[in-house]
């Protein structure tokens, strides 16, 4: 390859730079990206950027694996990025998270350790992790855990989570939401409402209190707690300073309570 006097260095060191420059500039398209980013710098004329082009697009056939090289830097970079995001609105948003004026707490309310959850009612995923939540807030009486009612997989859950958040007017909140989570299988209204005779809840009352907006301002407010950290499934949790997406292990579970519980 003949390069001329102005692209004449070694491209090799310069790889990892020049894979994320081409992924966003647009020319592994082949399009007119390159040109132009590099048309804007003085040092270059327009028939000077177009035969850069023209360069790099041999470069690049004749070294097709920096292609994989630049979306991995350009994932890592993601990553990286939405990891301080996520940390940077943590920090802003503990102290809401932590104690939500709805109080949607089981186990110790005064509990030194805390451990948030955004679940959904009809998750499986949550539902998997309910039996390791329960016996860890049996197992330490120093926990609290603040539940974030975040129904995104449909009308049914949505119908749940209004149910659950009215039982707290009837002071069953946390036996109505062991029932719902303990539930196996799909949760749609009459379950719900079985659920709820179960424990003890006035049905015809609490069908009267899903009637509140306020619930559907709790709802709201959690999915833009949601939103904010990034959060786009459940469960989620936040144990400490750690924002953990997914189900875990039990055993992972319980060590990230006890690095939250050690002091320092």
């Amino acid at each position: 390859m003949n390069i001329p006097g102005f692209l004449r260095f070694n491209m090799k060191p310069y790889r990892p730079l020049l894979s994320a420059f081409l992924l966003t500039t647009g020319i592994l398209a082949s399009g007119p990206g390159l040109a132009q980013v590099v048309s804007q710098n003085e040092t270059f004329s327009v028939s000077q950027a177009e035969e850069i082009k023209g360069y790099v697009r041999e470069y690049i056939l004749g070294n097709p694996e920096i292609i994989a090289e630049a979306i991995t830097l350009l994932q890592n970079k993601q990553e990286t990025n939405k990891s301080d995001r996520q940390k940077r609105n943590l920090q802003q948003l503990q102290s809401e998270l932590r104690n939500p004026p709805e109080q949607t707490i089981i186990g110790n309310p005064d509990g030194k350790v805390t451990v948030v959850e955004f679940f959904d009612y009809n998750c499986g995923y949550c539902k998997s992790m309910f039996e390791t939540v329960l016996e860890t807030l049996q197992d330490n009486a120093d926990l609290r855990l603040v539940l974030i009612e975040f129904p995104i997989l449909g009308p049914n859950s949505l119908v749940a989570s209004k149910a659950a958040l009215a039982a707290r007017k009837q002071d069953l909140y946390g036996p109505f939401h062991q029932a719902l989570m303990s539930h196996r299988g799909g949760i749609d209204e009459a379950t719900v409402m079985t659920l709820a005779r179960g424990v003890g809840i006035n049905v015809n009352q609490l069908k009267l209190d899903m009637k509140d907006p306020e619930l559907d301002e709790i709802i709201e407010k959690n999915r833009s707690f949601a939103q904010k950290l990034e959060i786009n499934g459940t469960p989620a949790f936040i144990i400490g300073d750690a924002l953990i997406p997914g189900a875990v292990p039990a055993e992972q579970f319980n060590e990230l309570i006890n690095q939250a519980s050690s002091p320092g």
